[in-house]
């Protein structure tokens, strides 16, 4: 399989690496505006963006453009998913995102689902969300946070909304608080307090090549692929 690496900093260069011991080729990287003057399409056969949050969402459009179907791991963009979620179905493209590609982080997230779904229950515990990452990262919370508490929202009845580092105490809102420090790969925990006990979950990621190897096997599995995807749709 033919790559095009977009991003070519500690993940793009960790990705790179990996793509090569599972035998597929780099065919071309982008780490500057200028880079898509001399891109083969041709080359192509699927694209993975770990860019910036500032660079994103114009990449994604260029792949678009140049029907290039695309694997996503940049966040701090996600204001915009839904737009280009109708249009990937609209306009029939490949576009595949997640905010972690860790296998690890799937299996974390359904855990907190059934965690969500048993607190219904227990109206004395608040939950609250933690993530600590490299000062390298622009965006907070991060977008694994944010999704880890859409699942909550999703699940837990009395949770409608998240906030980063709120300060007031709102039942209905999970407090979402943001770290950045040394060269932490993500550590994210999930709190369930009440008066007599806490109920803490982490995941800790210890090194990048789990989201590397994730985002390779979704490229993998991207290529040839019209439609939007995600990590569910990678392992069921």
């Amino acid at each position: 399989m033919n790559i095009l690496l977009i991003g070519y900093g500690k993940m793009g260069k960790m990705i790179e690496d990996i793509a090569l011991l599972r035998n597929h080729n780099i065919a071309y990287v982008i780490d500057k505006e200028e880079d898509w003057n001399n891109l083969n399409v041709n080359e192509i056969d699927v694209a993975i963006d770990f860019s910036s949050p500032y660079t994103v969402v114009d990449n994604i459009v260029a792949c678009f453009n140049r029907n290039i179907p695309i694997v996503v791991g940049t966040t701090g963009w996600y204001g915009r998913l839904n737009e280009f979620r109708d249009l990937t179905i609209q306009e029939q493209k490949g576009l595949f995102v997640a905010s972690n590609y860790s296998i690890g982080m799937l299996i974390f997230n359904r855990i907190n689902e059934k965690l969500a779904v048993l607190m219904n229950d227990q109206p004395s515990y608040d939950v609250s969300i933690e993530e600590i990452h490299h000062i390298h990262k622009l965006d907070a919370p991060s977008g694994t946070a944010i999704t880890l508490a859409e699942t909550i929202i999703d699940n837990l009845d009395r949770k409608t909304n998240w906030e980063l580092n709120c300060e007031d105490e709102k039942p209905n809102v999970i407090n979402v608080t943001a770290q950045r420090i040394g060269e932490v790969s993500g550590t994210h925990s999930i709190t369930y307090s009440s008066e007599v006990d806490d109920i803490i979950i982490t995941h800790q990621a210890h090194n990048r090549k789990g989201f590397a190897l994730g985002a390779v096997l979704a490229a993998e599995f991207m290529k040839g692929k019209t439609g939007f995807y995600g990590m569910k749709d990678l392992i069921k």
